[in-house]
Protein backbone atom coordinates (compact mmCIF):
# COMPACT_ATOMS: atom_id res chain seq x y z
CA UNK A 1 0.00 0.00 0.00
CA UNK A 2 1.12 3.56 -0.71
CA UNK A 3 2.32 5.20 2.55
CA UNK A 4 -0.01 7.71 4.20
CA UNK A 5 2.41 10.61 3.68
CA UNK A 6 2.34 9.97 -0.07
CA UNK A 7 -1.44 9.50 -0.19
CA UNK A 8 -1.93 12.87 1.49
CA UNK A 9 0.60 14.78 -0.60
CA UNK A 10 -1.22 17.94 -1.79
CA UNK A 11 -1.29 18.94 -5.45
CA UNK A 12 -2.16 22.63 -5.05
CA UNK A 13 -1.37 25.51 -2.72
CA UNK A 14 -4.84 25.57 -1.18
CA UNK A 15 -4.19 22.19 0.44
CA UNK A 16 -0.53 22.86 1.28
CA UNK A 17 0.14 23.24 5.02
CA UNK A 18 2.83 25.54 6.39
CA UNK A 19 5.35 28.00 4.86
CA UNK A 20 2.89 30.90 4.91
CA UNK A 21 5.81 33.32 4.50
CA UNK A 22 6.37 31.85 1.03
CA UNK A 23 2.98 30.66 -0.22
CA UNK A 24 0.42 32.50 1.91
CA UNK A 25 -1.82 35.18 0.35
CA UNK A 26 0.39 37.80 -1.29
CA UNK A 27 3.62 35.95 -0.40
CA UNK A 28 6.54 36.08 -2.83
CA UNK A 29 6.43 32.50 -4.12
CA UNK A 30 2.66 32.45 -4.52
CA UNK A 31 2.86 35.66 -6.56
CA UNK A 32 5.53 34.12 -8.76
CA UNK A 33 3.38 31.05 -9.39
CA UNK A 34 0.34 33.16 -10.16
CA UNK A 35 2.35 35.25 -12.62
CA UNK A 36 4.05 32.20 -14.16
CA UNK A 37 7.40 33.76 -13.29
CA UNK A 38 9.52 31.33 -11.33
CA UNK A 39 13.33 31.57 -11.17
CA UNK A 40 15.60 28.67 -10.46
CA UNK A 41 15.24 27.94 -6.75
CA UNK A 42 17.02 26.28 -3.86
CA UNK A 43 14.67 25.19 -1.06
CA UNK A 44 16.62 25.04 2.20
CA UNK A 45 15.01 23.58 5.28
CA UNK A 46 14.79 20.62 7.66
CA UNK A 47 13.35 17.27 6.57
CA UNK A 48 9.63 16.82 6.09
CA UNK A 49 8.59 20.46 5.78
CA UNK A 50 7.29 20.25 2.19
CA UNK A 51 10.23 20.94 -0.13
CA UNK A 52 9.47 18.12 -2.57
CA UNK A 53 5.72 18.72 -2.37
CA UNK A 54 6.13 22.42 -3.10
CA UNK A 55 8.27 21.70 -6.16
CA UNK A 56 5.55 19.37 -7.51
CA UNK A 57 2.84 21.94 -6.87
CA UNK A 58 4.83 24.58 -8.76
CA UNK A 59 5.24 22.31 -11.79
CA UNK A 60 1.57 21.30 -11.77
CA UNK A 61 0.34 24.87 -11.30
CA UNK A 62 2.49 26.11 -14.19
CA UNK A 63 1.64 23.06 -16.34
CA UNK A 64 5.27 22.37 -17.11
CA UNK A 65 7.10 19.06 -17.58
CA UNK A 66 8.50 17.91 -14.24
CA UNK A 67 11.72 15.90 -14.08
CA UNK A 68 12.88 14.49 -10.74
CA UNK A 69 16.39 13.35 -9.84
CA UNK A 70 17.84 12.30 -6.50
CA UNK A 71 21.40 13.35 -5.82
CA UNK A 72 21.89 10.08 -3.94
CA UNK A 73 21.33 7.88 -6.98
CA UNK A 74 21.83 10.17 -10.01
CA UNK A 75 25.01 11.18 -11.79
CA UNK A 76 26.19 13.50 -14.56
CA UNK A 77 24.78 11.16 -17.19
CA UNK A 78 21.29 11.41 -15.69
CA UNK A 79 21.51 15.20 -15.58
CA UNK A 80 22.56 15.39 -19.22
CA UNK A 81 19.75 13.06 -20.29
CA UNK A 82 17.17 15.29 -18.59
CA UNK A 83 18.68 18.39 -20.21
CA UNK A 84 18.45 16.74 -23.66
CA UNK A 85 14.80 15.87 -23.03
CA UNK A 86 14.17 19.46 -22.00
CA UNK A 87 15.78 20.70 -25.24
CA UNK A 88 13.55 18.37 -27.27
CA UNK A 89 10.49 19.65 -25.42
CA UNK A 90 11.39 23.24 -26.27
CA UNK A 91 11.98 22.31 -29.91
CA UNK A 92 8.59 20.65 -30.28
CA UNK A 93 6.69 23.81 -29.25
CA UNK A 94 6.49 27.04 -31.18
CA UNK A 95 5.70 29.03 -28.07
CA UNK A 96 7.16 27.52 -24.93
CA UNK A 97 5.09 28.58 -21.87
CA UNK A 98 8.13 28.16 -19.68
CA UNK A 99 11.07 25.82 -19.35
CA UNK A 100 10.63 22.36 -17.84
CA UNK A 101 11.28 22.07 -14.11
CA UNK A 102 14.12 19.86 -12.95
CA UNK A 103 13.80 18.96 -9.27
CA UNK A 104 16.92 17.61 -7.56
CA UNK A 105 16.40 16.22 -4.09
CA UNK A 106 19.33 16.47 -1.66
CA UNK A 107 21.26 18.64 -4.10
CA UNK A 108 23.94 19.14 -1.43
CA UNK A 109 25.06 15.56 -2.16
CA UNK A 110 25.93 16.42 -5.78
CA UNK A 111 29.67 16.71 -6.40
CA UNK A 112 31.20 19.82 -7.97
CA UNK A 113 31.32 18.16 -11.41
CA UNK A 114 27.67 17.14 -11.15
CA UNK A 115 26.67 20.67 -10.20
CA UNK A 116 28.85 22.06 -12.99
CA UNK A 117 26.88 19.96 -15.50
CA UNK A 118 23.75 21.95 -14.60
CA UNK A 119 25.21 25.42 -15.06
CA UNK A 120 24.76 26.03 -18.79
CA UNK A 121 21.21 24.64 -18.89
CA UNK A 122 20.14 26.78 -15.93
CA UNK A 123 21.85 29.90 -17.30
CA UNK A 124 20.27 29.49 -20.77
CA UNK A 125 16.83 28.71 -19.34
CA UNK A 126 16.68 25.21 -20.81
CA UNK A 127 15.49 24.03 -17.40
CA UNK A 128 14.23 25.78 -14.30
CA UNK A 129 16.11 24.17 -11.44
CA UNK A 130 14.51 23.51 -8.08
CA UNK A 131 16.94 21.98 -5.62
CA UNK A 132 16.13 20.78 -2.11
CA UNK A 133 18.67 20.65 0.69
CA UNK A 134 18.77 20.27 4.46
CA UNK A 135 22.29 21.75 4.54
CA UNK A 136 23.36 25.37 4.21
CA UNK A 137 23.55 25.99 0.42
CA UNK A 138 26.33 28.54 0.94
CA UNK A 139 28.58 25.61 1.84
CA UNK A 140 27.08 22.83 -0.26
CA UNK A 141 26.17 24.45 -3.60
CA UNK A 142 28.91 25.82 -5.85
CA UNK A 143 28.95 29.61 -6.14
CA UNK A 144 28.23 29.86 -9.91
CA UNK A 145 25.11 27.71 -9.53
CA UNK A 146 24.02 29.38 -6.30
CA UNK A 147 24.27 32.82 -7.92
CA UNK A 148 21.76 31.69 -10.57
CA UNK A 149 19.22 30.54 -8.00
CA UNK A 150 16.92 32.20 -5.51
CA UNK A 151 17.27 30.62 -2.06
CA UNK A 152 14.04 30.19 -0.11
CA UNK A 153 14.21 29.07 3.51
CA UNK A 154 11.48 26.67 4.60
CA UNK A 155 10.69 26.75 8.31
CA UNK A 156 9.92 23.93 10.71
CA UNK A 157 6.24 23.12 10.84
CA UNK A 158 4.48 24.41 13.94
CA UNK A 159 2.50 22.26 16.35
CA UNK A 160 -0.68 23.70 14.84
CA UNK A 161 0.46 22.66 11.34
CA UNK A 162 1.26 19.13 12.46
CA UNK A 163 -2.03 18.65 14.29
CA UNK A 164 -3.81 19.96 11.21
CA UNK A 165 -2.09 17.24 9.18
CA UNK A 166 -3.34 14.55 11.56
CA UNK A 167 -6.90 15.88 11.37
CA UNK A 168 -6.64 15.96 7.59
CA UNK A 169 -5.46 12.35 7.53
CA UNK A 170 -8.35 11.12 9.69
CA UNK A 171 -11.00 13.00 7.71
CA UNK A 172 -9.85 12.69 4.12
CA UNK A 173 -7.57 9.68 3.68
CA UNK A 174 -9.47 6.90 1.92
CA UNK A 175 -8.15 4.27 4.34
CA UNK A 176 -8.18 6.09 7.68
CA UNK A 177 -11.53 7.84 7.34
CA UNK A 178 -13.22 4.41 7.50
CA UNK A 179 -11.74 3.82 10.97
CA UNK A 180 -12.87 5.35 14.26
CA UNK A 181 -9.72 7.05 15.56
CA UNK A 182 -9.48 9.16 18.69
CA UNK A 183 -6.42 11.33 19.29
CA UNK A 184 -6.39 11.14 23.08
CA UNK A 185 -2.77 12.36 23.35
CA UNK A 186 -0.40 13.77 20.73
CA UNK A 187 2.79 14.74 22.60
CA UNK A 188 4.64 11.52 21.72
CA UNK A 189 3.66 11.70 18.06
CA UNK A 190 4.89 15.28 17.80
CA UNK A 191 8.07 14.71 19.79
CA UNK A 192 9.14 11.55 17.95
CA UNK A 193 8.45 13.04 14.54
CA UNK A 194 10.62 16.07 15.35
CA UNK A 195 8.62 18.46 13.16
CA UNK A 196 8.96 16.15 10.13
CA UNK A 197 5.51 15.87 8.51
CA UNK A 198 6.39 12.73 6.57
CA UNK A 199 7.74 11.06 9.69
CA UNK A 200 4.66 12.12 11.67
CA UNK A 201 2.20 10.66 9.17
CA UNK A 202 4.13 7.43 8.74
CA UNK A 203 4.38 6.97 12.52
CA UNK A 204 0.69 7.75 12.90
CA UNK A 205 -0.20 5.14 10.29
CA UNK A 206 2.13 2.65 11.96
CA UNK A 207 0.34 3.12 15.30
CA UNK A 208 -3.11 2.84 13.70
CA UNK A 209 -2.19 -0.35 11.85
CA UNK A 210 -0.70 -1.88 14.99
CA UNK A 211 -3.93 -1.45 16.95
CA UNK A 212 -5.80 -4.67 17.76
CA UNK A 213 -9.04 -2.86 18.56
CA UNK A 214 -11.09 -2.70 15.38
CA UNK A 215 -14.01 -0.84 16.98
CA UNK A 216 -12.13 2.24 18.11
CA UNK A 217 -8.46 3.16 17.93
CA UNK A 218 -7.34 5.44 20.76
CA UNK A 219 -3.96 7.11 20.25
CA UNK A 220 -2.07 7.67 23.52
CA UNK A 221 1.49 8.69 24.32
CA UNK A 222 2.14 5.24 25.75
CA UNK A 223 1.12 3.17 22.73
CA UNK A 224 2.92 5.56 20.38
CA UNK A 225 6.10 5.25 22.45
CA UNK A 226 5.90 1.46 22.60
CA UNK A 227 5.44 1.04 18.86
CA UNK A 228 8.06 3.66 18.02
CA UNK A 229 10.66 1.89 20.15
CA UNK A 230 10.05 -1.32 18.22
CA UNK A 231 9.96 0.11 14.72
CA UNK A 232 11.97 3.34 14.38
CA UNK A 233 15.65 3.46 13.50
CA UNK A 234 18.31 4.34 16.05
CA UNK A 235 19.85 7.03 13.88
CA UNK A 236 18.15 8.83 11.05
CA UNK A 237 20.55 11.11 9.16
CA UNK A 238 17.67 13.14 7.80
CA UNK A 239 15.48 13.26 10.89
CA UNK A 240 15.29 14.20 14.55
CA UNK A 241 18.21 12.00 15.66
CA UNK A 242 20.51 13.81 13.22
CA UNK A 243 19.87 17.14 14.95
CA UNK A 244 19.67 15.77 18.50
CA UNK A 245 22.97 13.89 18.34
CA UNK A 246 24.97 16.67 16.70
CA UNK A 247 23.54 18.97 19.38
CA UNK A 248 24.70 16.58 22.12
CA UNK A 249 28.12 16.35 20.44
CA UNK A 250 28.58 20.12 20.29
CA UNK A 251 27.36 20.65 23.86
CA UNK A 252 29.68 17.92 25.17
CA UNK A 253 32.72 19.66 23.64
CA UNK A 254 31.49 23.06 24.85
CA UNK A 255 31.06 21.52 28.29
CA UNK A 256 34.66 20.14 28.27
CA UNK A 257 33.65 16.46 28.43
CA UNK A 258 35.86 14.52 25.98
CA UNK A 259 34.28 11.18 26.96
CA UNK A 260 30.78 12.29 26.00
CA UNK A 261 32.10 14.02 22.88
CA UNK A 262 33.73 10.81 21.61
CA UNK A 263 30.61 8.78 22.45
CA UNK A 264 28.32 11.05 20.39
CA UNK A 265 30.94 11.10 17.63
CA UNK A 266 30.84 7.29 17.56
CA UNK A 267 27.04 7.36 17.33
CA UNK A 268 27.26 9.57 14.27
CA UNK A 269 29.97 7.45 12.67
CA UNK A 270 27.97 4.25 13.19
CA UNK A 271 24.94 6.02 11.73
CA UNK A 272 26.84 6.89 8.54
CA UNK A 273 26.91 10.65 9.13
CA UNK A 274 28.86 12.72 6.61
CA UNK A 275 32.34 13.32 8.14
CA UNK A 276 32.54 16.73 6.46
CA UNK A 277 29.38 17.77 8.28
CA UNK A 278 30.93 16.74 11.61
CA UNK A 279 34.23 18.48 10.83
CA UNK A 280 32.44 21.67 9.79
CA UNK A 281 30.54 21.81 13.07
CA UNK A 282 33.81 21.46 15.00
CA UNK A 283 35.31 24.24 12.89
CA UNK A 284 32.48 26.54 13.95
CA UNK A 285 32.78 25.51 17.60
CA UNK A 286 36.52 26.22 17.60
CA UNK A 287 35.76 29.88 16.95
CA UNK A 288 32.38 30.25 18.65
CA UNK A 289 33.20 28.52 21.95
CA UNK A 290 37.01 28.72 22.19
CA UNK A 291 38.12 31.65 20.08
CA UNK A 292 41.09 33.65 21.32
CA UNK A 293 41.34 31.73 24.58
CA UNK A 294 43.19 29.16 22.42
CA UNK A 295 43.59 30.27 18.78
CA UNK A 296 45.30 26.97 17.93
CA UNK A 297 41.90 25.26 18.23
CA UNK A 298 40.74 26.91 15.01
CA UNK A 299 43.94 25.85 13.23
CA UNK A 300 43.49 22.23 14.32
CA UNK A 301 39.78 22.19 13.44
CA UNK A 302 40.52 23.58 9.98
CA UNK A 303 43.27 20.98 9.47
CA UNK A 304 40.74 18.31 10.49
CA UNK A 305 38.21 19.63 7.96
CA UNK A 306 40.76 19.51 5.14
CA UNK A 307 42.10 16.11 6.20
CA UNK A 308 38.60 14.59 6.23
CA UNK A 309 38.09 15.82 2.67
CA UNK A 310 41.27 13.97 1.63
CA UNK A 311 40.81 10.72 3.55
CA UNK A 312 37.15 9.89 4.18
CA UNK A 313 35.94 6.94 6.23
CA UNK A 314 37.22 4.85 7.91
CA UNK A 315 40.56 6.63 8.42
CA UNK A 316 39.10 10.07 9.13
CA UNK A 317 37.37 8.73 12.26
CA UNK A 318 40.78 9.01 14.00
CA UNK A 319 41.23 12.62 12.89
CA UNK A 320 37.69 13.49 14.00
CA UNK A 321 38.32 11.86 17.38
CA UNK A 322 41.62 13.67 17.93
CA UNK A 323 40.03 17.01 17.10
CA UNK A 324 36.92 16.44 19.21
CA UNK A 325 39.07 15.52 22.23
CA UNK A 326 41.34 18.56 21.71
CA UNK A 327 38.37 20.94 21.49
CA UNK A 328 36.68 19.39 24.53
CA UNK A 329 39.89 19.72 26.59
CA UNK A 330 40.57 23.32 25.54
CA UNK A 331 39.79 26.38 27.68
CA UNK A 332 36.59 28.07 26.51
CA UNK A 333 35.54 31.58 25.56
CA UNK A 334 32.64 32.92 23.50
CA UNK A 335 33.97 36.48 23.56
CA UNK A 336 34.53 36.71 19.78
CA UNK A 337 31.06 35.30 19.12
CA UNK A 338 29.48 37.84 21.48
CA UNK A 339 31.57 40.67 19.99
CA UNK A 340 30.25 40.23 16.45
CA UNK A 341 26.67 39.86 17.71
CA UNK A 342 27.08 43.05 19.75
CA UNK A 343 28.49 44.82 16.70
CA UNK A 344 25.63 43.63 14.46
CA UNK A 345 23.08 44.81 17.03
CA UNK A 346 24.79 48.22 17.13
CA UNK A 347 24.75 48.44 13.32
CA UNK A 348 21.05 47.57 13.27
CA UNK A 349 20.38 50.22 15.89
CA UNK A 350 22.48 53.07 14.47
CA UNK A 351 22.29 52.43 10.72
CA UNK A 352 24.91 53.38 8.12
CA UNK A 353 27.05 55.86 10.01
CA UNK A 354 29.60 57.77 7.95
CA UNK A 355 33.22 56.68 7.96
CA UNK A 356 35.31 59.41 9.68
CA UNK A 357 37.21 61.48 7.11
CA UNK A 358 40.64 60.63 8.49
CA UNK A 359 39.96 56.91 7.89
CA UNK A 360 38.73 57.21 4.33
CA UNK A 361 40.68 56.10 1.29
CA UNK A 362 41.80 58.90 -1.05
CA UNK A 363 42.72 57.40 -4.43
CA UNK A 364 41.84 60.52 -6.46
CA UNK A 365 42.88 64.17 -6.35
CA UNK A 366 39.30 65.28 -5.72
CA UNK A 367 38.98 63.04 -2.70
CA UNK A 368 42.21 64.43 -1.29
CA UNK A 369 40.89 67.96 -1.81
CA UNK A 370 37.71 67.00 0.04
CA UNK A 371 39.76 65.99 3.06
CA UNK A 372 39.70 62.23 2.66
CA UNK A 373 42.52 60.78 4.76
CA UNK A 374 43.44 64.10 6.38
CA UNK A 375 44.87 63.87 9.89
CA UNK A 376 45.22 60.10 9.77
CA UNK A 377 47.96 59.20 12.24
CA UNK A 378 49.99 56.23 10.95
CA UNK A 379 50.32 53.99 13.99
CA UNK A 380 53.79 52.72 13.12
CA UNK A 381 55.09 56.27 13.22
CA UNK A 382 54.34 56.42 16.95
CA UNK A 383 56.07 54.99 19.98
CA UNK A 384 54.87 51.45 20.62
CA UNK A 385 53.23 51.42 17.16
CA UNK A 386 50.14 52.98 18.71
CA UNK A 387 48.48 56.33 17.96
CA UNK A 388 45.32 56.23 20.11
CA UNK A 389 43.22 57.92 17.41
CA UNK A 390 39.48 57.34 17.00
CA UNK A 391 38.40 54.54 14.66
CA UNK A 392 34.65 54.49 15.33
CA UNK A 393 32.11 56.99 13.98
CA UNK A 394 31.62 59.90 16.39
CA UNK A 395 28.03 58.84 17.25
CA UNK A 396 29.20 55.55 18.76
CA UNK A 397 32.59 56.65 20.05
CA UNK A 398 33.75 54.54 22.99
CA UNK A 399 31.36 51.62 22.36
CA UNK A 400 32.82 48.49 23.94
CA UNK A 401 31.89 45.52 21.74
CA UNK A 402 34.63 43.01 22.57
CA UNK A 403 34.84 41.91 26.20
CA UNK A 404 37.83 39.56 26.65
CA UNK A 405 37.00 36.26 28.32
CA UNK A 406 38.14 35.29 31.81
CA UNK A 407 40.96 32.93 30.88
CA UNK A 408 44.73 33.18 30.90
CA UNK A 409 45.25 34.14 27.28
CA UNK A 410 42.42 36.66 27.08
CA UNK A 411 43.38 38.12 30.45
CA UNK A 412 46.66 39.07 28.80
CA UNK A 413 44.69 40.61 25.93
CA UNK A 414 42.53 42.52 28.43
CA UNK A 415 45.57 43.93 30.26
CA UNK A 416 47.21 44.92 26.97
CA UNK A 417 44.10 46.70 25.66
CA UNK A 418 43.48 48.40 29.01
CA UNK A 419 47.00 49.75 29.00
CA UNK A 420 46.55 51.12 25.46
CA UNK A 421 43.01 52.43 25.71
CA UNK A 422 42.67 53.42 29.39
CA UNK A 423 41.28 56.83 28.46
CA UNK A 424 38.74 55.54 25.91
CA UNK A 425 37.52 52.02 26.77
CA UNK A 426 36.92 50.29 30.10
CA UNK A 427 38.07 46.70 29.79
Amino acid sequence: MIPLAERLRPTNLDHYIGQEHLVGPGAILRRGIEQNSIPSIIFWGPPGVGKTTLAGIIAKSLKRPFYVLSAVSSGVKDVREVIERAKQYAGELKEVPGSPILFIDEIHRFSKSQQDSLLAAVERGIVTLIGATTENPSFEVISPLLSRCQVYVLKELSKVDLLKLLELAMKHDEVLKRKKITLSETDALLRLSGGDARKLLNLFELVVNASTNSAEIVITNQNVQEIAQEKTALYDKGGEQHYDIISAFIKSMRGSDPNAAVYWLARMIRGGEDPIFIARRMLILASEDIGNSNPTALVIANACFEACQKTGYPECRIILSQTAIYLACSVKSNASYMAIDNALALVDKTGDLSVPLHLRNAPTKLMKELGYGDNYNYDHSNEGNFSGQDFLPADIKGSLLYEPGKNARESEIRDYLQQLWKDKYRY
